[in-house]
């Protein structure tokens, strides 16, 4: 059955969570405009966001596990929810660098579900994306000649080709579904079809306030279902919403963390006027959450900016307080790889700022401003 936006919209039921929402979204852009840690609190509530959308589907994801495998330095094999989240950090990456309207166009939809190529795609921001550099070069590293080298070259790229597999980041041709695995995929899926649906009931709500498009699209993205295997799409894409209509310009809202907020056995009442009121309660809570992370991690870099006082121009603090507001948690490998020092060098200006330790253990310890 088509997806049909309720009419009338009942006000009355939506009207309280409508302009909570409006007023928490606005707020937060707007305290992000003239931010001096907006970059780092972008970066942050990415990670955030991605382990949060995994917590929705019943999954855990620790927040330092997901930050050590985006840089290459995890502790133990990461495992496949694990990936999972580094695809949803990845496509936040993409859809927060774009230029607002990409991920909603035909173009964007096919790559963010792994088909065709850039898909239009251009980046807003001028810093390279390390994730495509090391996919380019992942296997160009090993230039032995012995045939023991061969045989791990070979092996590695099996690995790498199976967690982009697993990640949905495989750039494949369109095929058509009877084309597919039967056993991964429904042959009677139309996700084309399902697509254009959703679109279309995004394009109808084109003269709604900004956030209840936003939650109509949530609402109707776990309606339609368009793809089989990447419900959380949606919220991202809902997300998106707000930026092509202007509401927020400075920052990609965080849905699945607002989701998380709402108690579960309110996330999906029977209703579909409280429906939408608890998606508008949701960007509503992801909006006042990141007011109140933008301002204690504000405080904190004031009073770590003020501990490293003057120094001399040589000083590696004041780069690595800069770091350490673009990652919630950082180790002693990614500080020296970030700074270029020696892990020894790393924990010693670690321990000179006075971060946090967060892990609690004795070893592939890790700090940050919490």
């Amino acid at each position: 059955m088509p997806y049909t936006i309720a009419d009338p919209i009942p006000w009355t039921m939506i009207a309280g969570p409508l302009v909570a929402a409006e007023d928490a979204v606005a707020r937060l852009d707007e305290r992000l405009a003239k931010s001096p840690i907006r970059g780092g609190w972008i970066a942050r509530t990415h990670f955030a966001d991605a382990c949060a959308s995994l917590w929705l589907e019943g999954e855990l994801v620790h927040l330092e596990d997901l930050v050590l495998h985006d840089a290459e330095m995890d502790i133990r094999a990461p495992t496949h929810e694990l990936t999972r989240a580094r695809a949803v950090l990845r496509t936040r990456r993409w859809i927060a660098d774009a230029e607002p309207g990409w991920a909603l166009s035909g173009a964007g939809l096919d790559r963010l579900r792994g088909r065709g190529g850039e898909g239009g795609w251009q980046r807003t921001q001028s810093e390279a994306e390390p994730d495509d550099e090391h996919a380019a070069g992942e296997t160009a590293s090993i230039v032995e000649d012995d045939d023991l080298a061969a045989l791990f070259a070979d092996v590695d790229a099996a690995i790498a080709n199976s967690d982009r597999v697993l990640a949905g980041e495989v750039r494949m041709e369109a095929t058509r579904p009877a084309e597919r695995d039967p056993l991964i995929y429904d042959g009677d899926w139309n996700e084309d079809s399902r697509l254009a649906e959703w679109r279309s009931v995004v394009d109808r709500t084109r003269d709604l306030p900004s956030t209840l498009a936003a939650a109509i699209a949530a609402e109707a993205w776990t309606a339609i279902e368009p793809l089989q295997h990447s419900p959380w799409i949606g919220r991202l894409l809902a997300a998106a919403v707000l930026q092509d209509r202007g509401k927020t310009r400075r920052h990609l809202s965080c849905l699945h963390a607002g989701m998380k907020a709402i108690p579960l056995e309110r996330r999906r009442p029977r209703d579909r006027g409280l429906r939408l009121a608890v998606e508008l309660e949701a960007i509503a809570a992801a909006a006042e959450a990141g007011l109140k992370d933008h301002d204690r991690w504000a405080i904190a870099r004031e009073l770590l900016t003020r501990k490293i006082g003057e120094r001399r121009s040589t000083s590696k603090l004041p780069a690595l307080l800069d770091y350490v507001m673009t990652r919630p948690i950082v180790s002693a490998g990614m500080v020296a790889k970030e700074l270029k020092v020696s892990q020894r060098a790393a924990q010693d200006l670690v321990g000179e700022l006075g971060l946090r330790e967060a892990t609690g253990r004795g070893r592939y310890r890790a700090w940050g401003i919490l």
